[in-house]
């Protein structure tokens, strides 16, 4: 084939792609439009997730969060991967409601997974345009076209920057299914790509809201009671507008707040108000431990799952089991903070939410105004994961700042504000039984009684300040979240192969106290009993508790995670239990949808003092394609030590009228002296295969083995959180 006619030919393909790259840009034919993978299907055009200007600036675009799970740092990895670029030529935009894609609230570990894809899917598509551009410039076939560093490559050494080939294209077309993936050169999914947001965290930088600073902006502090049902009784707010450094004391019904030029000073005049007083003309909390309270009150019953299967046999050995946990805090390091700045008859706020569009919706209803006047910018705030005061202290902010337009405002909880406000992870009771026959589980009951884990705010009224103003905000109903994700009976349904099995959730409307979501919902509280009952039958049945688990597990991924935590950890030559050393081992696939999670851990008792020492702790985690292995171990290690905190020590502390949980002492977390002396965690890559969510799975596994070492050291089983000192020896005693 002479040359002539090969260009002849080549540039008759390039018509094609440029009727192709014309058809985009026309848009799609009217016709069904195949599902795109992750959130790409909601927001199927490309410049809603990569934007590319005339000089390469690559900018990508999530409407998820950083909450310090390591997101930022996996996403700029997908799309540079994708892209062919370095790392430092991605800008991410993470949730801003001016400039991102609606995502909801970042949550339940979805983010990689439904982000992350539609990231990934759209940034392969992007590189098809820009690859079929080059090819039209060369007039040559696309195969000979390289991407890399941010530039097509032709055969002949010619090359092109993004930017030139992004002006002969446009981005704003949907995105086609089923585009392959990059299959040449470098890659960066896989690798330990250091995290971007830990630098400013580890050497003092602006790494948080609570460390914003903006020119002539005020500081703040919200004038509120210890707990829900306080009220100020009567002060003199004259004298406190007369202190040093105070610009204002808004007040608007119940609402108040206090702006000073310094921050100290807003908290001299926070004090002056508070030393009033209170009054309590609210209603009285139950008398008795929170999980007896609910388990009394009214509840709807909501199936989780009915496997009919023959009838246990009749001479089957019964085992039953009850296990509880009281509420629960975030215990948030830094205190929920929020900056704010009206102008232009709107808000901008910069909050640490989680759920910057639900947000918005929330303040616009609450300050009376248009959606597009208010504005929500994620600012990563110093502890979360779940619903905190983040999105509390938003809407403080934003009244404090409407009384003096023109004024950047910071407002800050003070520390017994967080304690004594934030929503709770609720107080959880669930009973379970089952029946053996022949070594085996013949039948199955799971029953489980907790109020809402979501309450997060879709309306005024499900801010605190909604039920201040005059007239107060009507407050939100709660309502449990569907299966298969589910709120109290997220992984009530165990992954385990079972018949004759059902459960129920007992869900309880009525809130004693305020709750909402704390990290992984229900699944910390139902993986917990799951895992302790398969030890507790596993005993009854004689059987080994790694032994009994892989007996009744069906998922091959599932048995490959449980033993190669079991092989690392070097479960077949433990030694026996007993004498105050203890061996205890544990697995959930977090949500039956997520990522697969086994923890296999030892554990010392002091039988003298109760205290408990982790000695040892192994787990194995496949979270589908490994897109950062450190960051997915990252977030293992510390659901472990979170989890640990939670079962060992954590309580919410209540006396009849509110919450007396106000500061450390009184909600103790544990301590760097009491972390596990060793952990490890095993990453099972699955290459091409889908991104599961991980931020949550290690919460109920490591739970469950932290109690199932215990008993197996002192050979009592303790069933109710958290496994205090004093409670060990208790029992110990009995």
């Amino acid at each position: 084939m002479s040359a002539l006619t090969r260009r002849r030919l080549l540039g008759q393909g390039a018509l094609v792609v440029a009727f192709s790259l014309s058809r985009r840009a026309m848009g799609q034919v009217a016709e069904k439009r195949p599902t795109l993978p992750g959130d790409l299907d909601k927001f199927p055009l490309l410049d809603s997730w990569i934007r590319i200007d005339a000089d390469g600036h690559i900018t990508v675009f999530t409407g998820k969060a950083e909450l310090g799970q390591g997101l930022k740092t996996a996403l700029v990895q997908v799309a540079a991967d994708e892209l062919a670029v370095p790392p430092a030529g991605i800008e991410l935009i993470t949730a801003d409601t001016a400039r991102t894609p609606d995502e909801g609230v970042t949550a339940g570990s979805h983010s990689l997974q439904d982000s992350g894809t539609a990231i990934l899917n759209a940034a392969a598509n992007v590189r098809v345009l820009l690859t079929e551009a080059a090819a039209w410039r060369w007039l040559v076939a696309v195969e000979e076209v390289e991407l890399h560093d941010g530039a097509a490559h032709a055969p002949n050494g010619d090359s092109l920057g993004y930017g030139e080939l992004a002006a002969m294209l446009s981005l704003h077309v949907e995105a086609k299914p089923n585009v392959a993936r990059r299959e040449k050169g470098v890659r960066l999914i896989g690798t330990n790509l250091p995290r971007v947001d830990i630098p400013a965290k580890v050497t003092g930088g602006v790494a948080y809201v609570q460390d914003m600073r903006l020119p002539g902006m005020l500081h703040a502090r919200v004038v509120r009671g210890p707990s829900e049902g306080t009220r100020l009784k009567p002060a003199d707010f004259d004298a406190v507008a007369r202190m040093p450094g105070v610009v204002q004391v808004v007040r608007d019904g119940g609402f108040t707040a206090v702006l000073a030029t310094q921050e100290w000073q807003a908290i001299k005049a926070l004090q002056r108000l508070q030393s009033a007083g209170w009054d309590r003309p609210g209603a009285k909390l139950p008398a008795e431990d929170m999980r007896e309270a609910i388990r009394r009150l009214p509840s709807r019953e909501v199936p989780i799952f009915d496997d009919p299967g023959p009838p246990a046999p009749a001479d089957g050995k019964v085992v039953r089991a009850r296990y509880s946990r009281p509420c629960l805090m975030h215990g948030s390091i830094g205190p929920s903070c929020a900056v704010a700045l009206w102008e232009n008859d709107g808000v901008t706020v910069w909050t640490h939410s989680q759920g910057v569009y639900p947000l918005r919706k929330s303040l616009a209803e609450l300050l009376r105004l248009p959606a597009d006047k208010v504005r929500c910018i994620h600012t990563e705030g110093s502890g979360c994961y779940g619903h905190n005061g983040a999105d509390d202290v938003a809407a403080d902010a934003a009244l404090a700042a409407r009384a003096v337009p023109g004024r950047p405002v910071r407002l800050q909880w003070m520390r017994e504000q967080e304690h004594g406000w934030e929503p709770l992870g609720s107080a959880m009771v669930v009973e379970l039984e089952a029946t053996l026959a022949d070594g085996r589980i013949a039948g199955w009951r799971h029953d489980v009684w907790s109020n809402a884990h979501s309450t997060r705010p879709a309306t005024a009224g499900g801010l605190l300040a909604g039920a201040e103003l005059d007239p107060p905000f009507p407050r939100q109903v709660p309502r449990p979240i569907p299966m298969p994700e589910g709120g109290g009976h997220r992984n009530g349904n165990p992954l385990y192969a079972l018949t004759n099995a059902k459960g129920t959730y007992h869900f309880i409307e009525q809130m004693p106290v305020r709750v909402s979501a704390l990290r992984s919902l229900g699944a910390h509280m139902n993986v917990f009993a799951i895992e302790c009952f398969m030890d507790e039958l596993a005993q009854a049945a004689g059987a080994d508790p790694l032994a009994f688990r892989l007996a009744h597990m069906a998922d091959g991924r599932a048995r490959e995670v449980m033993q190669t935590a079991a092989d690392r950890f070097g479960w077949a030559g433990r030694a026996q239990g007993g004498g105050g050393r203890g061996w205890g081992f544990a697995f959930a696939r977090y949500k039956n949808l997520a990522a697969y999670c086994a923890v296999a851990m030892e554990v010392a008792v002091d039988r003298d003092s109760g205290d408990i020492k982790i000695r040892r702790v192994v787990a194995a985690v496949d979270s589908g394609e490994a897109v950062n292995p450190d960051g997915i171990r990252n977030q293992i290690e510390g659901a472990i030590v979170q989890s640990l905190s939670w079962t060992i020590h954590e309580a919410v502390a209540f006396d009849t009228t509110h919450r007396s949980s106000f500061d450390w002492s009184a909600y103790p977390i544990v301590r760097f002296d009491a972390l596990p002396a060793s952990v490890e965690v095993h990453v099972i890559d699955r290459p091409r295969q889908p991104f599961l969510g991980t931020g949550e799975a290690g919460q109920g596994p490591a739970a469950a083995a932290l109690a199932n070492a215990v008993a197996d050291a002192v050979s009592l089983r303790i069933r109710d959180m958290p496994l205090a000192p004093e409670k060990v020896k208790a029992v110990l005693r009995s």
